[in-house]
């Protein structure tokens, strides 16, 4: 299937972890099957702690091709005087006759906007270190398995390329695309650094790429020497943000690059670029070139937004179900504040006859991935979820948003970064979208005018019982 996108195939339940025929993998005792990532049951009632690694791995299940993205791509270069390179085709890179034949039997047909910058960069001769930018979905991870793969020697039968993830999973969805994009290259092959691959003390690694997690890959380079760090050509580091919030990643990380030759090129990539980021990446990626995405501005110009005032959780409810008709004439998604509330509602929802899906932490991700499937394909109207659930996950049908709680930080302020991301999902694309808030005491009244203050828009107050006012509002 050739598409002006880049399908990264995935069964709804196989999450991708497929072997290729003609690029053979080493998994030792590690079962490929289904991943079974759960969020750990232990989490408390109140707004569940980011997963940041299960959110990662969320949105690689269910994006279907590489997204659209608006945002300009900066590039900061090593040396400022050397010409900017970037490609419009993969011809035009050179590649690798059986690279290039994986590349178009991906369904790329052209390099995305991050690898348009990237790759240039990422093959050039003497290699150069790189720093990038990157979301779930923007084809990055293509980029750096083609950069990779292009300085593979394969006759010599040591690993060469050092890939490292947060999780298992991660490990597994990056070794996929390797493994479809070496299919016309069956010299190579790549070997699982994950716990439960158990190999034979003293043995030496012969398959020319190695990816896995960082506890383990220290493991095999220095107590087990399985891998000879000072043969490393490229070093990757993938989802760098994800890596700092996993206790002990960072510090393994950093000493797996103390190990490795002066020579070595190093790639490092992250969704995000907060201060925590930008240190570690300065730590493990010496001289890099950078390439930063221009965050664009979320706007509510073409949102309207309401609030619904109640008394308590029922009325609020009430409030919705007079809502429900006006706001199933295309897509919502309702936002709770606990899982608790989350599972409650949904429940009485489906008491009431009415079609909602649950997205909730406590689900596997391939459960999680199959609900946001259903509801993406129009099967569910309604998707209630916790904020964090919902995190990064875009669906573009989404024309009403219904804050069921008003979203606060952790210290009970209003948390306005969480109320733009959540009811700009409304007004993409220069959609109307309708947003609705439900306030049901003088405290979340508060949090909502500092909320209308912060960005300065004013919010107007609906009647749910006046059922012409929710006649206009849905038109």
């Amino acid at each position: 299937m050739a598409t002006d996108s880049w399908a990264l195939a995935v069964d709804e339940q196989e999450a991708a972890v497929k072997s290729v025929s003609g690029f053979s993998s080493r998994l030792g005792g590690c079962s490929r099957g289904i991943i079974k990532t759960s969020t750990t049951a232990e989490k408390t009632d109140e707004e569940e702690k980011e997963d940041r690694a299960a959110q990662s791995l969320l949105n690689k299940l269910i994006r279907s091709n590489l997204v659209d993205n608006t945002n300009q791509v900066e590039v900061l270069q090593r040396d400022p005087n050397s010409p900017l390179y970037s490609v419009k085709s993969f011809e035009e890179l050179r590649l690798k006759p059986q690279l290039l034949q994986g590349v178009y039997a991906m369904g790329f047909n052209r390099p995305s906007k991050i690898q348009e910058n990237a790759l240039p960069m990422m093959l050039a001769e003497p290699p150069q270190n790189l720093i990038a930018q990157s979301q779930s979905g923007t084809g990055k991870t293509a980029a750096f398995v083609l950069a990779m793969l292009s300085r593979v020697e394969p006759a010599d039968r040591y690993p060469q390329c050092l890939c490292l993830s947060p999780t298992y999973e991660l490990a597994l969805q990056t070794g996929n695309v390797i493994e479809q994009m070496g299919k016309f290259y069956p010299e190579l092959k790549l070997a699982y650094a994950v716990r439960g691959n158990k190999l034979e003390r003293g043995q030496k690694i012969s398959e020319q790429i190695v990816i896995g997690t960082p506890g383990t890959v220290l493991d095999w380079c220095s107590k087990l020497k399985f891998i000879d760090p000072k043969k490393i050509k490229v070093f990757v580091l993938d989802e760098a943000d994800v890596m700092i919030a996993t206790q002990g990643h960072q510090d393994q990380s950093i000493r797996i690059q103390r190990m490795l030759p002066r020579n070595c090129q190093m790639l490092l990539f992250s969704a995000t670029f907060e201060d925590s980021v930008w240190k570690f990446a300065q730590k493990v990626v010496p001289d890099p070139n950078v390439i930063k995405l221009k965050r664009e501005e979320e706007t509510l110009d073409t949102i309207k937004q309401y609030y619904v005032l109640c008394s308590s959780r029922d009325e609020k409810f009430q409030a919705l179900c007079n809502l429900y008709g006006a706001i199933t004439i295309a897509q919502a998604m309702i936002f709770c504040h606990t899982r608790k509330t989350a599972s409650w509602l949904a429940a009485e929802l489906s008491k009431e006859g009415h079609q909602v899906a649950l997205l909730s932490g406590e689900m596997m991700v391939e459960q999680r991935a199959a609900v946001i499937e259903r509801f993406r394909e129009g099967k569910e109207k309604v998707l209630v979820t916790t904020n964090v659930c919902a995190r990064g996950i875009d669906v573009e049908q989404v024309s009403v948003v219904i804050n069921f709680d008003i979203p606060v930080d952790k210290d009970g302020n209003p948390d306005n970064e969480t109320y733009l991301h959540r009811i700009g999902r409304t007004g993409r694309f220069g959609k109307r979208g309708l947003a609705v808030n439900m306030v049901d005491s003088k405290h979340s009244m508060n949090i909502l005018n500092r909320i209308q203050e912060h960005f300065n828009k004013k919010i107007e107050r609906l009647d749910t019982d006046d059922l012409d006012e929710i006649e206009k509002i849905a038109n």
